[in-house]
């Protein structure tokens, strides 16, 4: 035994392939998030974009629960383009007006996807908060603007503890049903220095068994503890040296499967797998019969599961009717 693995209790999730999912936090949520797409299942992705801190995530939730979130205070313009303090720079606009109604459309989808989801998957990235020199108010990114309007602070256990109690609260009324999960970014935030990582990387999971020790519909998915305990190997790490190959990728999103995901989606998962396989084919010689043939036979195999599954297949049937010969 050269290696101490990570394991996870049996949960009474079962995440079944119907279950609608959002995630939010940083880029770990965007991997889970992009991975339970890819095997069609019905989730919201990051609609915030990716967003480090707790407070920010909790501030973002909690409007999406229904409290006030005054959007046009928290914006900024910078070379011509405008920005929200809430919000991942991605999200922006030059026409001020457009981006307020960008973020009112996406905290409605937000709304209307969480009233109905069975899980809520929510990835703390740092306990590094900037806040802004004249307001004392907490932002999710800088958006480049000058160091000096920011000034930095590591966020306490309470902080983050009392955000998230309030979050889940909120959640609750608007969904008495949702079950949230709780992950620690695996990645390094070594622009704070690898101390104060670490530091960091403790608040935070403090503050995750602090709240679901609190919430029993809370659990604790071990993200982090996988990829430095388990997958130390610096083969498992990008060329950065931080982020976690798709490798590492796939073998978290395993042990996540076998944890939450219900056994008739496993089973899916795996019939899916093998589709997603013969489409990425692609052949030296395309026009032969033999591979006409197979491209045939794979848009059956797709149509029998959409009828068994009721899942949509246009952009896969699409991709391989591309392939037929006319």
């Amino acid at each position: 035994m050269f290696r101490t693995e990570v394991t996870i209790p049996d949960a009474i999730l079962a995440l079944n392939l119907p279950d609608k999912v959002v995630t939010i936090g940083s880029c770990f949520a965007e991997v889970i998030g992009t991975k339970l797409q890819e095997y069609k299942a019905s989730v919201l992705v990051n609609p915030f974009g990716t967003i480090f801190n707790p407070l920010s995530v909790g501030r973002l939730l909690q409007a999406v629960a229904g409290e006030q979130l005054n959007i046009a205070q928290n914006l900024v313009q910078r070379d011509g383009i405008w920005y929200s303090y809430d919000l991942h720079s991605s999200l922006s606009s030059p026409d001020k007006d457009e981006l307020i109604r960008l973020i009112e459309t996406r905290i409605r989808q937000t709304r209307a996807q969480l009233k109905e989801a069975k899980l809520l998957i929510i990835t703390l990235g740092t306990a590094v908060s900037y806040k802004l020199s004249d307001t004392g108010s907490i932002v999710a990114n800088c958006h480049k603007l000058p160091s000096k309007q920011f000034s930095r602070a590591l966020l306490t256990i309470d902080e983050i503890t009392e955000s998230i109690d309030a979050t889940c609260q909120a959640l609750k009324k608007l969904n008495p049903a949702l079950n949230i999960i709780l992950t620690v970014s695996p990645v390094r935030h070594v622009k704070e220095t690898l101390v104060t990582n670490s530091v960091s990387k403790s608040i935070l999971r403090v503050a995750a068994h602090t709240i679901t020790e609190q919430h029993s519909h809370v659990h604790y998915f071990p993200a982090y503890e996988i990829m430095l305990d388990d997958l130390r190997d610096y083969r498992f790490y990008g060329p950065d040296m931080l982020h976690p190959t798709p490798t590492a990728e796939d073998y978290i999103w395993q042990k996540f499967t076998k944890a939450y995901l219900h056994p008739a989606y496993q089973e899916f998962i795996s019939v899916w797998e093998k589709i997603r396989r013969a489409i990425s084919h692609r052949p030296f010689h395309p026009q032969t019969e033999a591979h006409q043939a197979f491209i045939t036979k794979t848009i059956l195999q797709l149509q029998q599961l959409a009828t068994r599954y009721n899942i949509s297949i246009a952009a896969e049937e699409t991709e391989l009717r591309r392939q037929l010969n006319p």
